[in-house]
């Protein structure tokens, strides 16, 4: 992630690692206060925000940068409210094929707890002048 797009800089997210044998990758992410409802907690389409980044860089850096993925369709479950603070997304490419992508991440707590999970169908989509 060698440009930080605005929303990016919004969710502070800050890359960690990518393990290419697995295509998977690791970001840290801060919730800012200006993403909690009066419930407490980060909005569902924001949570969604969070781990959309973190599948759609896990596809990117498995491709050197090369291609990024075009969302066709994205299924999320929260499982535990999402608080205000920072908290860590793992996202990994489950299957890569010429004309469709398998997505997936997990939103945890700095100390592991999992606070949602999510998965996406893609097409890949060339991305011109781009690296990882």
């Amino acid at each position: 992630m060698k440009k930080a797009w605005p929303h990016a800089e919004l969710m502070s997210a800050e890359f960690v690692s990518f393990d290419k044998d697995t295509d998977t990758i690791t970001m840290n992410f801060t919730a800012p206060e200006s993403f909690i409802t009066p419930r407490g907690s980060v909005q569902g389409g924001l949570v969604a925000g969070f781990l959309d980044e973190a599948m759609g860089w896990a596809y990117t850096y498995s491709t050197g940068g090369q291609f990024s993925p075009l969302m066709l369709d994205v299924n999320f479950s929260l499982l535990r409210p999402v608080r205000q603070g920072p908290i860590v997304a793992e996202g990994r490419v489950v299957k890569a094929g010429k004309r469709v992508l398998f997505l997936a991440a997990e939103l945890k707590e700095i100390d592991g707890t999992i606070l949602a999970r999510a998965t996406s169908t893609c097409i890949p989509t060339q991305n011109p002048g781009m690296t990882a």
